[in-house]
This record gives structure tokens, sequence and C-alpha cells, in this order.
């Protein structure tokens, strides 16, 4: 991956259609893993990650010129008091790691919103992934879904 480094699991499959897109993010969330907790009935056990690079080429007099842009669509597990949920044994495992890698994405949009020197991109397979898309020439839209339960 040329942005967040070597994801073991990750696949990028080319598409040549907005058809064959939908059809690959259809795949995809098949693949998302759903636990009960104490806290949750239906606990999203990891993010998910769906990125669009998008090429358009244009052929011109002096050669080809490339425009390219990317969308990215993530669903993040929410976080959980581990004590509260009761989770236990693999699940505790997930729960940590969705809970460690949500603090590292809040401390990379601390430091950019304060505009440290230092953004701390590599705290996490999470930001690595995501740094071209929450710092620098990108626009962010953020949608929180919160459940009353």
């Amino acid at each position: 991956v040329q942005d967040g480094g070597f994801t073991p699991g990750l696949s990028w499959l080319r598409c040549g259609s907005a058809e064959q897109a939908l059809h690959v993010l259809d795949q995809a969330c098949g693949n998302l893993f759903y636990a009960e907790t104490n806290m949750n009935r239906a606990s999203s056990r990891s993010h998910a990650i769906f990125q669009l690079r998008v090429t358009r080429r244009q052929l011109e007099p002096t050669g080809s010129a490339a425009t390219r842009a990317r969308i990215c669509v993530v669903d993040l597990a929410g976080s959980e008091r581990v004590k509260k949920s009761g989770v236990k044994g693999k699940h505790f495992q997930e729960a940590m790691a969705i809970n460690r890698s949500l603090l590292a994405l809040g401390n990379v949009i601390n430091a950019l919103a304060a505009k440290r020197s230092h953004v701390p991109f590599r705290n996490s397979k999470l930001t690595r992934i995501l740094d071209g898309s929450i710092g620098g020439k990108c626009r962010t839209a953020l949608l929180v879904c919160v459940s009353p339960d």
C-alpha cells in the first residue's frame, strides 16, 4: 500500500466501471464481523476502510495527462468500556485494539487541529492508512451514528 505501509489482509482490486466498484463494496461489507457484548447486541469488531481511487487519463498532443482522486469511506468500530462490555478472550483483545487505534486517530486529529510540527500518523495502522485522507490537501466529512441504547 502506497500510503499506509504493508497491511496484512488488505486487498486492492482494479474496477473498470461503477457497477464493478459497487460489487466490490458489497463483497467487502460481507467481510465485516460483529459480536454481541453487554453494551451492544451488534458490536463491530473492526474498522472497515473502502478506498476508491479514480484516474482520468486525457490524451494530449504532447502526451497523456492524468488526474487522480481518492475517496475514502471509513466505518470505525465504536469505543467500548471493556469493563462494562463484559468482553473476554479474543473479543477483549479486539476491544483493546479498537480503543488504541481510536486513541491514535484522536491524537492525530488533535495534532492537526493544533498545527503541531509532528503529527503521529505512524502510531497505528489505521492512521497510517488514512494519512492522505485526514491531513494536507483533502476534504473530510464526518457522519456520526449515535444510538441511545
